[in-house]
């Protein structure tokens, strides 16, 4: 399967293909792809996610699945790569991974059925779909400063073509250690029915970005933790936590909040344990 990834070379953005562990642009100049400096491997216009899709992180939430997804919107300022930093914002905690498959747009699509989508759909790539979930209790309607606050949108390391997306792993570690193992067949709708919904009223143009769901165990990661999203047949992604250096403004705007709300969705939806819950060793 093809494999292509943006990195910068020589001061330039440059597209190059993957040759093994060799980085290949289109002028013949080499780089090891452990030593390049990557980029989003596209430049979407837009970055959209279904809010619940998999089977065992609906199970963790004890909630029922509604019978047509639900979606919000990442902003392109949000976009981060891999190898790439992710900055919590000094005065915030509740900072979740979320490993996900990426659909990338190929060609101008609207009003499609599920069966074409297929043939509007350029690749896929590996996603985080992170979330900061300090800022829930007032943002939970359009998710807007939860998934879409600035670096928490790694894609990556490329973007690979003629992937077959039935039954195949997706797994999320924590510095070493395994922390979500989904699949792509528990997911209830699939790569091609979400283009299809999107593009009924929204049209995607090539590079678009949507995102398909995250398993069970989404939880929170600290400064200095090191968090991989690997996909079977798409690569690892890879990403360092930073804690940010300039804190929330307290002159404007909502400030973080760790309601019951904050707290069950960050620590995985036990909701039994609302107002029992001993407290979290911060650090």
């Amino acid at each position: 399967m093809p494999e292509y990834r943006r990195i910068l070379l020589d001061g330039a953005v440059v597209e190059t293909v993957r040759d093994g562990d060799d980085l290949v642009a289109g002028d013949g100049r080499r780089i090891l792809a452990a030593e390049a400096t990557h980029l989003p491997p596209v430049v979407p216009s837009k970055v959209i996610a279904v809010h619940l899709n998999h089977r065992s992180r609906v199970e963790e939430f004890q909630i029922t699945l509604s019978d047509t997804p639900t979606y919000f919107h990442k902003p392109t300022s949000a976009l981060n790569a891999h190898g790439g930093a992710v900055v919590r914002p000094e005065g915030c905690k509740w900072l979740n991974y979320e490993g996900e498959v990426a659909i990338v747009i190929g060609r101008t699509c609207r009003n499609i059925a599920p069966a074409d989508a297929g043939a509007y759909i350029a690749g896929y790539t590996v996603a985080n779909d992170f979330g900061l979930h300090d800022f829930r209790d007032t943002d939970a309607g359009s998710m807007l400063r939860v998934k879409g606050s600035d670096t928490l949108c790694p894609l990556g390391p490329g973007l690979v073509t003629d992937w077959d997306f039935h039954d195949k792993y997706i797994r999320t570690y924590v510095n070493g250690n395994l922390v979500q193992n989904g699949s792509t067949d528990e997911m209830k709708w699939n790569m091609h029915y979400l283009v299809a919904d999107i593009a009924r009223t929204i049209t995607l143009h090539p590079g678009d970005v949507l995102l398909s769901g995250t398993p069970a165990n989404s939880r929170p990661v600290v400064p200095g933790d090191v968090v991989d999203v690997e996909v079977e047949g798409l690569g690892r992604l890879t990403n360092l936590i930073l804690s940010g250096p300039t804190p929330i403004r307290t002159d404007v705007g909502a400030q973080p909040t760790e309601s019951e709300e904050v707290l069950s969705t960050a620590l995985g939806g036990d909701w039994e344990f609302r107002g029992i819950r001993p407290p979290r060793k911060s650090r």
